[in-house]
């Protein structure tokens, strides 16, 4: 079947998932195989992933993820990360924040919805007061780089309103996990 489908179809159908009925607008050629890979599964140069669920809402007009989307997609895998390494545990990043200075991507190839992804962060380097971090969106079914990126993030204290350095206890926990020169 060739053009554009306008409706209302089960995801099941298109990804082999749980029942779930979402509006499609787009060229059926766009939808990928059906293949249901699952996630954290390790791979090299990272040693941290988290899942990404694509909604209708980040779409563009065109039918692909919006460009602005993908710096969220990396903050909720750094959050994840830094919760998953057990630096961050009050639900409040007031006393020791983090805050982005700087962030880069690279598009290699359009997500869109609907498609399994998963985003492979890693801390890869450890500065006095801040910390660049990597990133890597990947497709979950054939482990395809769509985008990459970095960001550099800087320790902050919100009460003083001044950079502070990253915390002993974040930077040995970091060096480990990421097999990082040990904290001088």
């Amino acid at each position: 079947m060739r053009g554009i489908i306008s409706a209302i179809i089960p995801v099941s159908e298109i990804r082999g998932s749980a029942p779930c009925f979402v509006p499609l607008c787009f060229p059926l050629k766009q939808i990928p195989p059906a293949k249901r890979v699952g996630y954290n599964h390790p791979m090299a140069d990272f040693n941290y992933y988290h899942p990404i669920e694509v909604r209708y809402g980040d779409l563009d007009p065109q039918g692909h993820v919006n460009n602005a989307r993908y710096l969220t997609y990396f903050e909720q895998a750094r959050i994840s990360y830094i919760a998953h390494l057990g630096l961050w545990t009050s639900g409040s990043f007031i006393d020791i924040g983090i805050i982005l200075a700087d962030a880069h991507l690279n598009f290699r190839k359009a997500v869109i919805f609907g498609q399994p992804v998963r985003v492979g962060v890693r801390v890869a380097h450890l500065g006095t007061k801040s910390l660049r971090m990597e990133y890597s969106l990947l497709d979950s079914a054939d482990g395809t780089e769509l985008v990459n990126g970095s960001t550099v993030l800087v320790t902050y204290d919100y009460r003083t309103g001044s950079t502070i350095p990253i915390p002993e206890s974040w930077r040995s926990t970091i060096a480990v996990f990421e097999n990082l020169p040990a904290p001088a």
